[in-house]
């Protein structure tokens, strides 16, 4: 069983936000691949279904996301689901904007989801990160949580829906954690 985390905020007014982005893509997968419409339970909304030959449940917490582990914790040590089969998809300060970075383990890099799941199942769980650059690049004149929760600017938005895309297009690699081959046609 895999479970991918699409990490953002609940609620219409964050929707289009930069700290959104692991909710975009956990809904373009949805509808790409024709999960079941997501339902409501504790503290997140989830869909699952069989796909790939495994078992793969798109999570999404309803926490906001300075307490997003609450919600993986609870999904997680209900379904048994180790930290290795846990993919966590975030925004990334760090990263411009629309670049990949994937990676096991390290640091939450400021990133409050990032510290929250740290906190409930520790570090060692997969982490599909995309840029969405820092404002001091960008927006200098924005403080950082403006920023993350601001929408994208047009140039912005072709870079992440052409990301989002790629990412969509490689889920079959990603539910088979076959990440050195979706890094390995990044660089072509």
């Amino acid at each position: 069983m895999i479970l991918i985390v699409g990490l953002g905020n609940i609620g219409e007014e964050y929707a289009k936000t930069k700290h959104n982005i692991g909710f975009m893509l956990a809904d373009k997968i949805r509808e790409k691949y024709n999960f079941p419409e997501f339902k409501e339970k504790g503290n997140y909304l989830f869909t699952k279904t069989k796909i790939f030959n495994q078992d793969v449940i798109i999570l999404k917490p309803t926490t906001f996301m300075n307490n997003s582990g609450e919600a993986v914790l609870s999904f997680a040590s209900y379904n048994k689901i180790k930290p290795d089969d846990i993919i966590i998809i975030h925004d990334d300060l760090d990263l411009k904007t629309g670049k990949i970075k994937i990676k096991k383990g390290g640091s939450s890099g400021g990133h409050n989801g990032l510290k929250s799941i740290d906190k409930y199942i520790g570090p060692e769980y997969w982490r599909i990160r995309i840029g969405i650059e820092h404002p001091r690049n960008v927006a200098p004149q924005m403080d950082v949580a403006s920023y993350v929760l601001g929408r994208f600017t047009p140039e912005q938005k072709g870079k992440i829906e052409t990301t989002l895309n790629f990412l969509c297009d490689n889920f079959e690699k990603i539910v088979k954690k076959d990440f050195e081959r979706i890094l390995g046609s990044l660089q072509n």
